[in-house]
């Protein structure tokens, strides 16, 4: 095992991070900016190294100085958490030729899944169902045009290293086709720096179900169940909760062994969690994230597995030491994800200081943050304040006890989307499960 690991981002999940080193008698190293130099998450570590200025593409995002703070402190390993290099590739390959483990799925892996067209290949070969689609690259309108004459409108031009909604365009009937083609390929080539683009059947409604995988070096692959994170406002997710309300169990067994067989046949290893939309009855491939993810949450609360310790023991060159057959999925759990924004006001972000912080306790409840009461959420990164996770028997008893979590909550200074949590749980296609990855932006009457 490792005897320290640098923990490469910010936040609740660098403060998840430092609590699995803990209780596997690591030490924990973190880097901070400018704005971070007094922030929770480096109070808690053991060592911090200061690697730029509070702009998160001179700090965080900074390949040079992240790999300069590894060796300044002599680490093992560096774990990215989720969100700036995490998602990198190449940062990846980095660490790999460097002196330090990745704590992660190879880059490989990362570059693989990290392009749609591939990613799609990848699991078709694998007997995972995709959404009808290209799975090379299209050069033109009238690619587009044959397809959607042969799949019906409307369809969907996505760049192949897009993500967020950035390089997809949907293409009604009677649309400027090759101007939406050039849009998506010129957000492709911004954001991703791929201008590449396929294109696919559009799925109007659908839910968004994603499975939990974990795999070592052994060749031993497990899934943990799976999340519907389809309460979403412009394809980010809001809340999210295991098991889906909307999958009968054998359609639950279907797309979790799915997700296991696409992974295990992609020789992926550390954890993963494998994405699908789901509509009438039938679920299709949609990504990978190769890497932990905010809702990782309610998977360890439903099966009491600590994937973040497992990310560290796999990338140590452990074997799992549970089968599938042990893992037992218990009762129903949520996430609310607690941000400073201003629900009523198009969910503005509104950063500011935590003049009060007093969040609920209790049965049941569990708190992932980066904060303490007088912290001040930065304006120059993302808004979350916390996570908030509840868990019951059955789905019922969640929602209960999460709406008693909600109210009990104590945060002022800033807005914060408790409210928008509360009224979700009142919310009749909510509470009946039949709300899609659309009802937010176009059927919720948001307070």
């Amino acid at each position: 095992m490792f005897d320290e690991v640098l923990v490469a981002n910010r936040g609740e999940i660098a403060v998840r991070v430092i609590q699995a080193c803990h209780e596997l008698g690591i030490d924990a190293a973190v880097v901070y900016s400018d704005t971070d130099e007094h922030a929770k998450h480096v109070r808690q570590a053991d060592e911090a190294v200061h690697v730029g200025s509070s702009a998160a593409r001179e700090s965080y995002l900074d390949q040079d100085a992240i790999l300069d703070a590894a060796r300044q402190v002599d680490t093992d390993a560096i774990h990215p958490g989720y969100g700036f290099l995490a998602e990198n590739a190449d940062f990846a390959a980095a660490v790999e030729e460097s002196q330090f483990v990745w704590v992660g799925p190879s880059s490989d892996s990362m570059t693989t899944f990290g392009e749609k067209i591939r990613a799609r290949q990848q699991m078709d070969r694998a007997g995972v169902p995709i959404v009808p689609g290209s799975t090379d690259p299209i050069d033109s309108a009238a690619e587009v045009e044959s397809f959607a004459t042969e799949h019906g409108y409307p369809v969907a031009i996505k760049a192949t290293g897009g993500g967020g909604g950035r390089g997809l365009e949907v293409v009604d009937e009677g649309d400027d086709v090759d101007s939406k083609l050039q849009k998506a390929r010129q957000e492709g080539k911004e954001y991703f720096d791929n201008p590449a683009v396929y294109v696919e059947k559009y799925l109007e409604s659908p839910r968004h179900i994603e499975v939990q995988v974990i795999a070592d070096e052994h060749g031993n692959v497990r899934h943990l169940g799976d999340r519907d994170c389809s309460l979403q406002r412009r394809q980010q997710k809001l809340l999210e909760e295991t098991p889906s309300p909307a999958l009968s169990a054998d359609e639950r067994e279907a797309v979790c062994e799915a997700a296991r067989r696409g992974i295990a046949e992609s020789e992926y290893v550390n954890a993963g969690t494998v994405e699908f939309l789901y509509e009438n009855g039938e679920f299709y491939f949609l990504e990978v994230n190769a890497r932990i993810q905010v809702e990782h949450t309610i998977s360890e609360v439903a099966t009491g597995i600590d994937l973040v310790a497992w990310q560290l023991r796999v990338a140590a060159g452990e074997e799992l030491e549970f089968a599938q057959s042990d893992i037992q999925h218990r009762g129903a759990a949520i996430e609310f994800r607690i941000n400073a924004e201003n629900p009523s006001e198009d969910f503005a972000p509104m950063p500011g200081e935590l003049t009060t912080y007093r969040p609920p306790r209790g049965i049941g409840v569990r708190i992932d943050d980066g904060v303490d009461e007088n912290d001040r959420i930065s304006p120059f990164y993302d808004s979350m304040v916390a996570k908030f996770v509840v868990s019951g028997i059955d789905r019922d008893e969640a929602i209960r006890r999460g709406k008693r979590a909600l109210r009990e909550a104590a945060i002022e200074g800033i807005p914060t989307t408790i409210p928008f949590h509360l009224q979700a749980l009142d919310d009749e296609a909510f509470l009946s499960g039949d709300h899609t990855t659309k009802y937010v932006d176009e059927g919720m009457d948001i307070d």
